[in-house]
């Protein structure tokens, strides 16, 4: 029976500038069907390893390959197969957006008729008729991502990333281009390096959390999100201030309470494992507490990105335990 070739396979990666270690050890694969964030704290060695596995950068050991295709020693071959969108976009601003998709076409061996083929199908799915004909200097910061992804994907890659696409856009922009991203991703492999944790949610199935240039998380987003604190906690808003955090504490099952940020908001976490909302919904009926806001959290991936971010050798060891407690509990958990 013949085994399928991994999509993407990085072993054992490493990158040193000098004395400097970028990327350590570096190992994962990525799937067909995935969509990976790939995340961590500025200088984690995102863009470092991006760059590797375009072959803009050669490692100083181990391996990365595309399909099959060793990136370091058939580096041509492998970039056929990859669309690649740098940090901020480069492009040349004093060109139209036409000459320089008609421009990225030919570099990638298009010629004639071919030329115009592949530039308009990028222009229908990337929707920029309204700029064609403007310098890209004169772009949005949205339309300037819009014409990186168009260059990225003229060639109909296999395999497309992304570093940083959102950065520095404004919320629609940045709705926008993750709307292009979620409809690419449809028929490509998509690694989108990123420090914007909402970008996991928004687009990704999978995130890969680095720090100091090695692994410390790995899993779907609510896996990960399921690492924090706040799993399973219970969130409320009452109408009027009564003595509420006591009476929540005495709850069983109910290692702590916090109080919210607005007035009369609170924080039930759970003691790890247990569901609490049936208590607190009793608690409320008994005392006949008025309710605004009542939800239970999935978790949030910002306080499972700082613990395992400020701590990687407890990050480690924390995920690969908080995945075996799940596997065991989770028939029992809410």
């Amino acid at each position: 029976m013949e085994v399928p070739i991994t999509m993407i396979k990085i072993t054992n990666l490493k990158k040193r500038f000098g004395d400097l270690c970028a990327v350590s050890d570096l190992s994962f694969q990525v799937n067909p069907g995935e969509v990976l964030g790939f995340l961590g704290p500025n200088g984690a060695g995102k863009s470092t390893t991006m760059k590797m596995l375009t072959g803009f950068l050669s490692p100083s050991s181990g391996d990365i390959s595309i399909f099959g295709i060793n990136v370091a020693s058939k580096p041509l071959e492998a970039q056929r197969l990859i669309g690649y969108l740098p940090e901020g976009a480069p492009s040349y601003g004093d060109m139209t957006v036409l000459s320089f998709l008609k421009f990225i076409a030919a570099v990638r061996g298009y010629r004639g008729s071919d030329v115009d083929a592949r530039v308009e199908s990028v222009i229908n799915k990337i929707q920029l008729e309204k700029v064609l004909y403007q310098r890209i200097e004169t772009l949005s910061k949205g339309f300037k991502r819009r014409v990186g992804l168009a260059q990225a994907i003229i060639h109909d890659p296999k395999v497309l990333i992304l570093d940083e696409p959102t950065d520095g856009l404004d919320p629609n922009q940045k709705h926008q281009v993750r709307e292009l991203i979620k409809n690419l991703s449809k028929d490509k492999i998509v690694i989108i390096s990123t420090h914007i944790l909402e970008e996991v949610h928004a687009v990704c199935t999978r995130a890969l959390i680095i720090s100091s240039g090695t692994i410390v998380a790995d899993g779907s987003p609510d896996q990960l999100s399921a690492m924090s604190k706040y799993h399973q906690a219970v969130s409320l808003k009452l109408s009027q201030p009564c003595d509420a955090v006591s009476a929540l504490k005495a709850l069983a099952d109910v290692d702590s309470v916090a109080v919210g940020e607005e007035p009369n908001s609170y924080v039930v976490f759970p003691v790890p494992g247990k569901s609490i909302l049936k208590a607190v919904n009793q608690l409320l009926h008994d005392r006949d507490w008025q309710v605004e806001e009542l939800h239970v959290e999935k978790g949030r991936l910002d306080d499972v990105f700082r613990q395992v971010t400020l701590s990687s050798a407890h990050g480690q060891s924390q995920y690969k335990l908080d995945q075996s407690v799940k596997a065991e509990e989770s028939e029992g958990v809410v």
